[in-house]
C-alpha cells in the first residue's frame, strides 16, 4: 500500500494537479537544498517525492487555497 493515501492527501489539497505540482517542487527543493522538515529516520519513504507528499499529509507544508 502507497503511504500517505491520495484520499487524505485530498482531503487537505484541492485537486490532483495541484497536488503533483506541489509534491514535484518540494521534491525539487529536497533535491537541492538536502533540508528535510522531519528527522529522516521518521520518514517512510526513501526518495524524494514521497518525502514531499508526507510532508504535505503531516501539514508541514502550507497548501494555499484560491480564495486565500
Amino acid at each position: 500500500m502507497i503511504y500517505p493515501s491520495i484520499d487524505k492527501l485530498l482531503n487537505i489539497v484541492d485537486s490532483k494537479y495541484q497536488l503533483v505540482h506541489i509534491a514535484a517542487r518540494r521534491s525539487k527543493q529536497i533535491a537541492r537544498d538536502g533540508y528535510l522538515q522531519m528527522p529522516e529516520s521518521e520518514y517512510k519513504s526513501k526518495k524524494n517525492i514521497g518525502r514531499a507528499l508526507e510532508e504535505v499529509c503531516e501539514g508541514l507544508i502550507e497548501v494555499k487555497k484560491k480564495d486565500e
